[in-house]
C-alpha cells in the first residue's frame, strides 16, 4: 500500500475511537492484531480494552498532532482529552477532566494494522491528574 493509504488507515482508527464506531474498527485492524505495550492479542481482546476505557472516559477524544509514514508503518502523535466518569482500573470515577499525549507506531499489512508499540505514554502523568499520587 501506498503511504498515504496507510495514514488514512491509521486516521479511520482514531475516527473509530472518537465515533465509538466498533464496525470501523473491523475495517481497520487485524483479527490478530497484536498491541505490544499492553501484552495482548487479538481484535476482540482489543474491543474489550476500548469498551472499558470508555465506559471510564465516555467524553474521550483523541486529536492527531502529526502523522509520518514509512514503509509499512505510520507513526502518529496524538493528544487526547476525556473525564474520569467510570470506574478505571479500579479506581473510583474522579470527575476529573484530564489530558494525555502519546505517539504510537502502528505496523500496517494489506490495509489493517497488526501490530502497534507506543513509543512515548506519560502515564505517570496521566495517573497524576487522576489523582493517584505514585511520585510526588
Amino acid at each position: 500500500m501506498s503511504l498515504e493509504k496507510n495514514k488514512a488507515v491509521v486516521r479511520r482508527l482514531y475516527e473509530a475511537f472518537d465515533r465509538r464506531n466498533f464496525g470501523l474498527l473491523d475495517k481497520s485492524i487485524a483479527p490478530d492484531y497484536i498491541d505490544h505495550p499492553r501484552q495482548f492479542r487479538g481484535l476482540e481482546t482489543y474491543k474489550q480494552h476500548l469498551t472499558m476505557f470508555f465506559k471510564s472516559f465516555p467524553d474521550s477524544h483523541e486529536t492527531i498532532e502529526d502523522i509520518i509514514a514509512e514503509g509499512d508503518k505510520v507513526w502518529a502523535h496524538i493528544k487526547g482529552t476525556g473525564t474520569h466518569k467510570g470506574e478505571f482500573r479500579g479506581l473510583a470515577p474522579t470527575g476529573k477532566k484530564i489530558t494525555w499525549e502519546a505517539v504510537s507506531i502502528w505496523r500496517i499489512v494489506d490495509g489493517k494494522i497488526v501490530e502497534m508499540w507506543c513509543a512515548v505514554a506519560d502515564e505517570l502523568d496521566f495517573y497524576k491528574q487522576l489523582g493517584i499520587g505514585i511520585i510526588e
